[in-house]
């Protein structure tokens, strides 16, 4: 991602994936507020504490990283304007290169070059995904329907 510094990404460990869980909590509580920014305190290591101000709007994306932690996932940050390789494109669609070659040449993703390369941008990507991951949702709800319908024994 050329916008984006490149850092290797790891598994959270377990105490990383506990701590996740625990601040994740206590952060959760403050979301509901009609403030735009909001106060959070950080202790270094002469435990002299640091006030520092958030819009509520980062407070809640470090909810969502959180509980990606928790869960045991690795996580990076992308902002939407940000431009991905093909490779890295379909790596977050988890599809093969070509596959995603394919999908681009064939006008069902949009793409622009640079110089040979094509680029993806990742607002793009995220909006076909959401649209595949809704028409797999609906087919799964249609073949569940189904089956109940013909009492095939799923009830």
């Amino acid at each position: 991602m050329n916008t984006t510094a490149h850092s290797k990404m790891s598994l959270p460990a377990e105490g990383e994936m506990k701590a996740a869980v625990q601040g994740q909590r206590a952060l959760a509580a403050f979301l509901a507020t009609q403030f735009e920014t909001q106060y959070i305190q950080i202790v270094d290591k002469q435990q002299q504490a640091h006030q520092v101000e958030l819009p509520t709007s980062a407070l809640r994306l470090l909810v969502d990283i959180l509980a990606e932690l928790a869960d045991g996932n690795a996580v990076k940050v992308v902002p939407v304007h940000a431009e991905l390789t093909t490779q890295e494109a379909a790596d977050l669609l988890n599809v093969s290169r070509p596959h995603l070659v394919k999908l681009l040449e064939d006008g069902v993703l949009a793409f622009h070059r640079t110089g040979k390369h094509r680029r993806v941008r990742f607002a793009d990507l995220m909006q076909y995904k959401e649209v595949r991951e809704n028409a797999s949702a609906q087919a799964l709800a249609e073949l569940a329907q189904q089956s109940q319908e013909l009492r095939m024994g799923y009830e």
